[in-house]
């Protein structure tokens, strides 16, 4: 965002009005994935490592299995509709690109998946898909890392080794997403992982522990909202899937919000209104050229937007517009009564709904369910 448009925001925040913190935290609740989904990935994560790590042909080449993507990152939302939830885990081995073609790499994890997991998988570009009764897990094959970070990959899997340690999201957004600065830092410096590509016929660069540690930092820069924001906002796009373009989606998306999120932020309904603010107006004239921004990933010098085309980005965008007038116009709302409803028009019915005759600015949360709050627990 240029300087002219940081002082319009700082000069519109001065007077700021409601970010009805209670409300946006029983949304958040109701947004994330259910509690039988985390006990299914937990589940799943566990029976996998062991069957792995017990597999006479691949233990002896197997370093680590991490989890990574939205659920490592904390901004994962519940699918919708009954959807089935994906995540994402990384499967560290000793093989070298020098001697296993892509599709020689991959071939090594067929016979276990034949054993453990016939007619439940299926060979993707990039990675296995293996669907479970409520979730899929996406297996992403990775060559050596470097031998001086075989240990530090190491000590990933002894931190996700137990089910109460791997922690998928649920109510972590406000905790830090490393456990120490140390632990940060080590990850942060770790060159990127090569990760075969089927359809390319060749290896390439993945890094998503760099992708962790930069969130990990932005969140601290936004007084830990920003998971928060990106949680909305993709929940946004699914609620108006109908009128919005099948991309950017997913971590295009998560990308772009990143880069228009500003450091700084009160609450999660500031980052809301000024990151989709930011968004249009970073983006207004790629939009008008129906133009893809390009966008380097964290610690890969790969463009992730490079298969978005340039009408649904312009459609996006034009769509990104009308939400960013609607959430400015909820924000700066004078009361609960005539902010909750301009919310409930972007997030849907799992924004609660303010209480008829209730007091205009005191707020208690609602207790468990979605949609309305109940009127005598306002204060």
């Amino acid at each position: 965002m240029g300087a002219g448009n940081n002082r319009r925001a700082h000069r519109d925040f001065r007077t700021m009005t409601l970010p009805l913190h209670r409300y946006f935290e029983d949304f958040l609740h109701d947004i994330r994935p259910t509690p039988s989904q985390i006990k299914e990935m937990r589940e799943g994560h566990a029976r996998l490592r062991e069957r792995l790590q017990a597999d006479t042909a691949l233990a002896g080449g197997f370093v680590s299995m991490f989890l990574q993507g939205s659920y490592r990152r904390f901004t994962a939302v519940r699918p919708k509709d009954d959807s089935r939830a994906d995540v994402d885990l990384v499967v560290v081995t000793k093989m070298k690109e020098s001697e296993f073609s892509p599709a020689q790499a991959m071939s090594c994890f067929k016979p276990f998946l034949e054993r453990h997991y016939k007619g439940k998988y299926r060979q993707q570009g990039r990675s296995f898909g293996i669907e479970m009764s409520r979730i899929d897990m996406d297996l992403v094959i990775t060559a050596a890392p470097m031998e001086a970070e075989a240990g530090t990959y190491g000590e990933l899997l002894k931190a996700e080794a137990s089910l109460s340690s791997l922690r998928l999201d649920e109510d972590f957004s406000s905790e830090p997403l490393f456990k120490s600065d140390r632990q940060e830092e080590a990850l942060w410096k770790l060159h990127p992982l090569r990760i075969p590509d089927r359809d390319l016929g060749a290896w390439q660069d993945t890094h998503p522990l760099a992708q962790l540690s930069w969130t990990h930092r932005k969140n601290d820069r936004c007084g830990r909202h920003f998971v928060n924001v990106v949680k909305a906002l993709k929940w946004w796009r699914l609620v108006h899937l109908e009128s919005l373009p099948k991309r950017p989606k997913s971590y295009p998306l998560e990308h772009l919000l990143g880069d228009c999120c500003p450091d700084g932020i009160d609450s999660i309904a500031e980052g809301v209104v000024r990151t989709l603010e930011a968004f249009v107006d970073n983006y207004a004239l790629h939009a008008a050229a129906k133009i893809v921004p390009s966008a380097e990933d964290r610690g890969v010098k790969q463009d992730v937007m490079a298969r978005i085309d340039g009408n649904d980005f312009a459609a996006f965008h034009e769509q990104a517009k009308k939400a960013a007038k609607l959430a400015r116009k909820a924000f700066e709302s004078p009361d609960a009564q005539t902010a909750a409803p301009l919310w409930r028009e972007l997030f849907g019915g799992k924004f609660p709904s303010a209480p008829e005759g209730g007091s205009k600015k005191s707020f208690t949360p609602h207790e468990g369910g979605s949609g309305g709050v109940d009127s005598g627990r306002f204060a």
